[in-house]
């Protein structure tokens, strides 16, 4: 397939929610292995679909080592939290070259529509568990720096402006 471009932050396709799938098509499997290339170009552990500009409630994430582990998800919804947090410095090819530190559950229960079409139950932990956290926040129209205090977000976007 091939790698796509990351729209630009404050694009309002990055501000909406996104619509679920119905069922997993071609289309559907065309638009993973797409965002699979692009989330490897980037590189990242992790892209959603609206960060490429398209509107609908699919996720790849990618935290292995080795790589080429990537879990296709439609629909991830997170059914448990862990209460342990884990903090991270968080950033997004939509607004390249700023980054935040962000506490998010260290583990987490996702259940989703895997590329077979099946619902699935998964759990995840540490970097795994952020990323996914952080494609459900573009899923759900929000950036990483929305977990921020508003102090910190206006901070980091200026920061983002200059460099821009």
């Amino acid at each position: 397939m091939t790698a796509r471009l990351c729209i630009p932050w404050p694009d309002k396709r990055l501000q909406t929610v996104a619509a679920a799938v119905g069922a997993i098509t071609d289309e559907i499997h065309g638009i993973w292995a797409d965002m699979i290339d692009t989330m490897e170009a980037m590189p990242g552990v992790g892209l959603a679909a609206p960060q490429i500009g398209v509107l609908l409630r699919l996720a790849v994430v990618d935290a292995s080592e080795s790589r080429g582990q990537a879990i296709c998800m439609a629909n991830p919804e997170i059914l448990h939290a862990s209460i342990e947090l884990r903090p991270h410095d968080e950033g997004s090819p939509n607004l390249p070259g700023v980054w935040a530190p962000i506490k998010r559950p260290r583990a987490v229960t996702v259940q989703f529509m895997n590329a077979d079409g099946v619902l699935e139950q998964r759990d995840f932990v540490g970097l795994w568990a952020t990323s996914v956290q952080h494609q459900i926040d573009h899923l759900n129209g929000r950036m990483y720096f929305d977990n921020l205090s508003k102090v910190k977000r206006d901070m980091l976007l200026r920061k983002a402006r200059k460099r821009a």
